[in-house]
């Protein structure tokens, strides 16, 4: 990317760098796709062998709360819509701890608030979401993903996914496993570039409390919070000592992980867990009951699960007022009532699965209507 960034070759519109990737979007009337490849093989040969390399690298600490309330809502919220049993329920700290061979939750802390982060990859998951592995391979906790995938995450939600930390640039859906929250990672209002961080910036976190931290996330957007970032320097020849170094202590740590990565993955066999690695099946269409005299049905709109019923049977509600929140493909859908009237029969449960169309509830409408 420097490399191209430097020389400018015509033709070129524009780059998109990945965590070991870069995509070339380039004007085929000035290059042609053999003249591309011949300007990346120029560049990795004039890059290649450098042993003196180096980059700036700011060190960039932000402050994290630590399993924090939004997290913790966000797993409540799977349990509930989508599967409850899975291995990384209801604590993905403890999940880490387990896959990681790690003997306490106290472990999984210090190793995440001790790493400095290296951001390889910015916008992975949406807005300036920063992909950062820790320098120091003692630091690389490694855990599976959701799957299937959570459908909700709280914006700027901290998780690890394979040996990756990502930092949720928006609220979304996603499958990393959570550890806490932090600030935003993208301001819409900053003037001139509205990311917040930088390739090969290294992210160092310190702790603060989940009400510190929503006093933090309300000053930030408004330049109100001044965060501690230091301007320094990556040299590789430096950081290939010190691997050097340290080798023997790496490969401790990493036989110690697999071993509890596997002992992770018999104990799933063995409970029969194996399977919340599958999508859940298909739910099966239920008989369908036509609505009794005097009511209206509220139909599912899609296949899903219901994550949360607002009523009971006998319970009067107004038109428009939500009813039932169906959740579909990563996204919830409120359902409001159709018309004036009592609820006259509830037909679902919470996470049950249903299928478009399906009949969710019976309202009796008011006879004045």
């Amino acid at each position: 990317l420097a490399w191209f960034e430097r020389e400018q070759p015509r033709g070129i519109i524009d780059l998109t760098p990945g965590i070991r990737s870069l995509q070339i979007h380039y004007e085929s009337g000035v290059l042609s796709r053999s003249d591309v490849l011949r300007l990346v093989d120029r560049a990795e040969g004039e890059l290649a062998g450098q042993e003196d390399l180096e980059i700036a690298s700011r060190v960039v600490h932000l402050p994290l709360s630590w399993d924090d309330p939004a997290t913790r809502l966000a797993i409540d919220k799977y349990m509930k819509s989508v599967r409850a049993d899975a291995p990384w329920c209801p604590d993905n700290i403890e999940f880490i701890r387990r896959i990681n061979g790690l003997e306490s939750r106290e472990d999984v802390k210090r190793i995440v608030f001790d790493a400095s982060y290296l951001v390889l990859g910015l916008g992975d998951v949406y807005l300036g979401a920063p992909v950062a592995t820790p320098l120091d391979p003692r630091h690389r906790l490694v855990t599976t993903k959701y799957n299937p995938a959570r459908t909700w995450t709280a914006e700027n939600s901290v998780g690890i996914g394979g040996a990756y930390l990502c930092v949720y640039g928006m609220e979304g859906p996603g499958g990393y496993q959570f550890v806490g929250r932090t600030i935003q990672m993208w301001n819409t209002w900053r003037t001139g570039q509205p990311w917040l961080l930088r390739f090969f910036d290294q992210i160092r976190f310190y702790p603060v409390s989940a009400d510190e931290l929503l006093d933090m996330r309300d000053r930030f957007p408004h330049g109100k919070l001044e965060l501690d970032i230091r301007e320094e320097h990556f040299r590789l020849s430096d950081y290939r000592g010190f691997l050097n170094r340290i080798a023997d202590e790496s490969r401790a740590f990493k036989s110690r992980q697999q071993q509890a990565f596997e002992a992770e993955r018999e104990r799933w066999r063995e409970a029969d867990l194996a399977r919340v690695m599958e999508p859940a099946d298909e739910p099966q269409p239920r008989a369908v009951r036509a609505a009794p005299p005097g009511c209206k049905a509220l139909k599912s709109p899609a296949h899903g699960s219901v994550w949360h019923i607002a009523v009971k049977a006998g319970d009067r509600v107004k038109q428009g007022q939500r009813l039932i929140i169906v959740e579909s493909m990563k996204m919830e859908i409120a359902l409001a009532a159709p018309c004036d009237g009592t609820v006259a029969e509830l037909l679902c449960d919470h996470g049950a699965a249903v299928i478009a169309g399906e009949n969710l509830l019976f309202l009796a409408q008011d006879v004045t209507q």
